[in-house]
């Protein structure tokens, strides 16, 4: 059945690897991401198998089954939780980031019910926007009500940045981050175990040799699931990585000669948007049995037949021009695709895409 997604897992334990690897040799921690594959557990088993020295997650309510098969690593939450979430974040989450005290104390409380001691990592905003204590420097007094708290402990301190402002990790704001977590240590007497210099996007500081030594901790998601952000946003290359970790496989459905601009009144499309097309005269294209419901980003799918180019999708139609590829086409062929982030994140997560793993065990 198709549409299918094709994983494999052993380049993804590759990946893992040289990530580790790389980390490694600058004394820091790795926090493998895993919600960018849903969790498929080959995948967390690669990943396990490469090396993690955490797991991450931004969805509480993936922790169950995370927690059911994953038995001797700390499971890290991401995304700073709710007071709705309390409960779960203490059953199944060893460790959490987080940016209120009103959470905070939340998470002590039920800790104290289930007989707990809860790690946090308190979030410091450094510029990108998403959550964190701000002014950075506020969590000093932050800490004071932290340590007062007989089920939480401090595990450490962190930030996030590029994946909402697109502000770019350098020298100077985690400089900051570095500079804090020795003020803290300082003041508190206490050894902060984690200082977590944010994802992927810091990588670069790391291949220059520009990481603040005191960063101990990076959450990777990107670079070891798929390892193309770093490359082609970033102009890195990190030998060894293996980018063809996923390949999505589509049908076509229908192969016609048409005009390449539609014609009648112009308005909006399925989704609001009102597209614009060239004209480029009549040109065979083809419809994939796949579409935005699956994989939202129809631009970030990489055609790996050359001459195909990718011209839209609906909701469940993927359309491209097939007019330059050299071999004929017929209806029900197969259509492989590389992926960047955002589709994989959807892909994987989607029930009505089959998901396939390839050489594994």
């Amino acid at each position: 059945m198709y549409p299918k997604l094709e994983v494999y897992p052993g380049k993804i334990k590759n990946n893992t690897e040289i990530i580790k690897k790389l980390c490694k040799k600058n004394n820091i921690k790795l926090a493998v991401v895993s919600k960018g594959a849903n969790n498929i557990p080959e995948v967390v088993e690669a990943l396990i198998a490469g090396g993690a020295d955490y797991l991450a997650d931004s969805r509480i309510k993936r922790f169950k089954k995370l927690r059911s098969f994953v038995k001797n690593l700390p499971l890290m939450l991401l995304r700073i939780p709710g007071p709705g979430e309390i409960k779960e974040v203490i059953k199944y989450a060893d460790i959490s980031l987080n940016s209120e005290i009103e959470i905070i104390k939340l998470l002590n409380e039920e800790a104290k019910i289930q007989s707990k001691m809860h790690k946090i990592v308190y979030m410091l905003e450094l510029g990108d926007l998403r959550e964190g204590v701000y002014p950075a420097e506020k969590v000093i007094e932050k800490i004071k009500e932290v340590n007062k708290l007989s089920n939480i402990s401090l595990e450490g301190i962190g930030t996030n940045l590029s994946c909402y402002g697109g502000i770019k990790p350098d020298e100077k704001n985690l400089g900051k981050l570095s500079d804090l977590a020795k003020k803290i240590e300082k003041q508190f007497n206490q050894k902060l175990n984690i200082v977590s210099g944010g994802s992927t996007t810091s990588l670069p500081l790391l291949l220059d040799d520009k990481m603040p030594k005191k960063i101990n901790n990076l959450r990777i998601g990107e670079s070891i699931l798929l390892g193309r952000d770093i490359e082609s946003l970033w102009d890195y290359n990190i030998k060894g990585i293996k980018k063809d970790t996923f390949i999505l496989k589509a049908e076509i459905i229908e192969l016609k000669d048409k005009p390449s601009k539609p014609f009648g009144q112009p308005f909006v499309d399925a989704f609001g948007h009102k597209p614009s097309f060239e004209d480029h005269g009549k040109r065979k294209r083809a419809i994939l049995g796949i579409g935005k419901a699956d994989f939202v980003y129809p631009d970030q799918l990489i055609p790996l037949k050359e001459g195909i180019e990718i011209l839209g999708a609906s909701s469940d139609h993927l359309i491209v021009d097939v007019e330059d590829v050299e071999e004929d086409l017929s209806l029900g062929d197969i259509i492989n695709f590389n992926l960047f982030y955002g589709p994989m994140l959807y892909l994987t997560a989607s029930s009505l895409v089959e998901k396939e793993i390839i050489n594994w065990r």
